[in-house]
C-alpha cells in the first residue's frame, strides 16, 4: 500500500492532534511537542499535525503515528508552507503529508497553487493537504492536485466568517461537492463537535488549542468564570 493509503486507513474516523507552540509560547519547543505527541498517543490519537522540521523530527522519532507538517514562516499573508523550499525541509523531517496554504492568496515567492503541488508530488513524493478558508479555494486546490482538504484557514483571511465555533457551513458544503477526503479542522473545541464533524462525514478531525494549548484552556475557564462573576455583581 502506498503512504497516503496507510495515511488514510489509519486516520479514517479519527482524531489528529495539533501540537504546535509558536516562540513567544511557554511549551514551545521540539522536545516538548514530542512529549505533548506522546501524551496524544498515550491518549488514542491516530495522528498529529506538527510545525516545523525540529519539531516533526522530534515527534518522528518519538511517537508511531502518522504527522501532517507543516512549516510556518511569518504571520500575515500565506505563511503556512508558502514555496516549495520550506515544503523540502518538511518532508526531510519526516513527514508523512505536506499541509499548505491553498487560499486564493499570491505566495511569496510568486508560485502558483497548481505548480507547488505537482513539485511536492514529483519531487518529494509526498501527498498533500490544502489548508483553505473558503468552498471556491477548496474546489480550486482539488482542481490542482491537492489529495486531502481542510477548512483550517475559516476565520483566518479577511474574507471568510469571523466564527467562534467551527465553520460548519464550509465543512458541510466541502464534504458534499469534493471528491477527495475532507479534514475537519479549526476551533473544534468539544468531543461533541469532533463527533458532530465525523458524522457529517469527514475523514478525520483535527484539534488543536482545546488539547494542547494550556494558555488558552485555562483563558477559556477563567473567562467563564469572569462572566459569571460580572452577571452576579449587583
Amino acid at each position: 500500500m502506498s503512504v497516503f493509503t496507510d495515511f488514510i486507513i489509519a486516520v479514517r474516523g479519527q482524531l489528529i492532534v495539533s501540537c504546535q507552540a509558536l516562540p513567544d509560547e511557554p511549551l514551545h519547543g521540539a522536545y516538548i511537542m514530542a512529549r505533548m505527541a506522546l501524551a496524544a498517543q498515550q491518549g488514542g490519537a491516530a495522528g498529529i499535525r506538527a510545525n516545523t522540521p525540529d519539531d516533526i523530527r522530534a515527534i518522528k522519532a518519538t511517537v508511531s503515528l502518522p504527522v501532517i507538517g507543516i512549516f510556518k514562516d511569518g504571520d500575515t499573508g500565506v505563511y503556512i508552507t508558502p514555496t516549495f523550499e520550506h515544503a523540502r525541509l518538511v518532508a526531510e523531517a519526516g513527514a508523512d503529508i505536506i499541509a499548505l496554504d491553498a487560499t486564493l492568496r499570491p505566495r511569496p515567492d510568486g508560485s502558483t497553487l497548481p505548480d507547488l503541488i505537482r513539485a511536492i508530488h514529483e519531487q518529494l513524493g509526498k501527498p498533500v493537504m490544502a489548508d483553505v478558508s473558503t468552498l471556491d479555494e477548496a474546489l480550486a486546490a482539488q482542481a490542482a492536485g491537492a489529495d486531502i482538504a481542510g477548512p483550517t484557514l475559516s476565520g483566518y483571511t479577511p474574507y471568510s466568517p469571523p466564527l467562534t465555533t467551527p465553520d460548519w457551513v464550509l465543512i458541510r458544503a466541502m464534504i458534499a461537492q469534493l471528491r477527495i477526503p475532507v479534514i475537519a479542522e479549526g476551533r473544534i473545541h468539544t468531543p461533541e463537535d469532533a463527533v458532530t464533524a465525523l458524522e457529517l462525514g469527514a475523514l478525520a478531525v483535527v484539534v488543536g488549542g482545546a488539547i494542547t494549548r494550556p494558555q488558552q484552556i485555562t483563558a477559556r475557564f477563567t473567562q467563564r468564570i469572569k462572566q459569571s462573576h460580572d452577571k452576579r455583581s449587583p
